[in-house]
């Protein structure tokens, strides 16, 4: 019998250029196996073969030793192959159970036998130590629990394949941790685990093994504990130079009058009495736990939350942000931390989306939009910020994560602003362009823009920030200059204090 649970042999796929070009990729069962690779290096593509919604082009699927036809999303369910989706598929207005059985659902004399549904979600829950009871409403559910509830729902009809993509991007720490142990309990059943994700450290922490794709070949594999962030960088980027996480100390004018000073904000009420300032030039960080008040200060400041209290200054001048034209007038932008539905319209193409903020202006007298200059703004941006598309009339949807963000940056770009707000701006993109996006946030900020920058992820933080406010529960407990900083431990440490 093999060791194996799944090998794909010489994985051949072309969409008018070739996208996977003799790829070999297996998983040993009961391993955490991580897949990464930049945009476009093949892994999505790889895994929609895999799990039938592409069909390759040549080469060999064997599943348990034993050769595997895949054509459809029926036939890989039938060898146990299942995908969790970073946008889970689960229907919120239905239970637990019905969701777990959706599309098996079981009967008894015509009628569908709830009982015995429930009873064996219930089953399944429990041998999974999932605490959620089986007639709950799933769109009661923290995003964390719904993402269980998935798992169970693959474990439910038996796969022994598992395709974890980004299962922690929308995950509190908490939830994170409680995920990282039902994968422990999956791999002492046997359950096979294939773990993609761009949070490096993240891999370190839970994978066995690691395949890096490169432009539709291998790159590299290897067992995990003989890898390092840098050297999975080295792989994915074929050493590409100015890419690593390494913190540059900037010079900025730390005398100079405050560009932004935020005095005693209240955004609620256990968001209160919030102040800070913000030089030009400076990057200033927020960290904290999931629920500490990061997103809500940022939303605030652009005038998609009610300022209960407090005082806003703009180079000393006190401002009103009633909502977000005021804020968009006063030179505030804000890239969100959910760029699908905060900041894009999907159906529209990378011009439609980029030109948005500033269809007016581009207007003029006119009634409709100058398309010579539109275009030439958005040529522009696609050239500068490296985006990734056929043309700037693509719809977003059809471009990976990492070129939908920077679309999100190109848009707010073209407005100007002075203050620059990123919330989790790196969040579901590539190693690649996470580099972009932080060597980009340094050329504003060497422009004199104030930058103010959320991320959960600490080496992000220590990578770009000049200063890191720590906040608890809604109060600022700490302010670190990040040249005072030594170690990530020293942050974490700081975020986990209550004061």
């Amino acid at each position: 019998m093999s060791d194996y649970a799944l090998e794909m042999r010489r994985i051949e796929k072309s969409f008018a250029v070739p996208v996977l070009k003799g790829v070999d990729f297996a998983v040993k069962k009961g391993e955490v196996h991580a897949l990464v690779g930049g945009n476009g290096a093949g892994k999505s593509t790889l895994m929609k073969i895999m799990t039938g919604v592409y069909s390759k082009d040549a080469g060999e699927i064997f599943i348990d030793g034993k050769t595997a036809v895949i054509n459809n999303i029926h036939d890989a369910n039938r060898y146990g192959i299942a995908m969790i989706f970073q946008e889970l598929s689960l229907i919120q207005t239905m239970t637990v159970a019905e969701n777990i059985f959706l599309g098996d659902e079981v009967t008894k004399n015509g009628v569908r036998d709830t009982a015995y549904m429930n009873r064996r979600s219930k089953e399944v829950l429990s041998s999974l130590g999932i605490n959620v009871e089986p007639n709950t409403i799933v769109g009661t559910l923290s995003v964390g629990m719904s993402q269980m509830v998935e798992i169970a729902k693959a474990i439910a009809k038996e796969a022994k394949i598992l395709v974890l993509d980004e299962p922690t991007a929308s995950l509190s720490d908490s939830e994170t941790e409680h995920l990282f142990r039902l994968i422990a309990e999956l791999k002492s059943k046997g359950v096979s685990m294939i773990y993609i994700s761009h949070r490096m450290n993240e891999i370190l922490k839970v994978a066995d093994s690691i395949t890096i794709l490169r432009d539709g070949l291998i790159a590299h594999t290897d067992q995990i504990e003989n890898m390092d962030l840098n050297s999975i960088i080295m792989h994915m980027l074929k050493n590409k130079e100015g890419k690593k996480f390494d913190w540059v100390e900037r010079d900025y004018d730390e005398q100079a009058p405050d560009l932004l000073t935020v005095e005693h904000l209240k955004v609620n009420d256990s968001i209160a009495d919030i102040s800070f300032s913000l030089k030009p030039g400076e990057i200033l960080g927020f960290a904290g736990l999931m629920g500490s008040g990061r997103t809500e200060i940022l939303e605030t400041l652009f005038g998609r939350r009610r300022m209960l209290d407090g005082v806003v200054k703009l180079s000393g001048k006190k401002i009103s942000l009633n909502n977000t034209k005021d804020a968009i007038n006063a030179g505030f932008a804000l890239i969100p931390e959910d760029r699908r539905k905060q900041g894009l319209v999907l159906i529209h193409t990378v011009k439609e989306n980029a030109i948005l903020p500033r269809v007016t202006r581009l207007c003029r007298k006119k009634l409709f939009v100058d398309e010579k200059q539109a275009n030439e703004m958005v040529e522009n941006n696609v050239k500068e910020l490296n985006i990734i598309t056929d043309n700037i009339h693509k719809r977003i949807n059809l471009l990976s994560g990492g070129n939908q963000q920077k679309v999100v940056l190109a848009k707010w770009l073209n407005m100007k602003p002075e203050i620059i707000m990123l919330d989790e701006p790196t969040a579901g993109v590539d190693i690649g362009a996470k580099a972009e996006i932080i060597d980009l946030i340094r050329k504003l900020a060497n422009e004199k823009k104030g930058v103010l920058f959320v991320s959960s992820e600490l080496t992000e933080l220590m990578a770009v920030c000049d200063r890191i406010i720590v906040l608890y529960d809604g109060r600022i407990t700490g302010s670190l200059s990040r040249r005072e900083l030594k170690a990530e431990e020293e942050l974490q440490h700081a975020i986990q204090q209550k004061c």
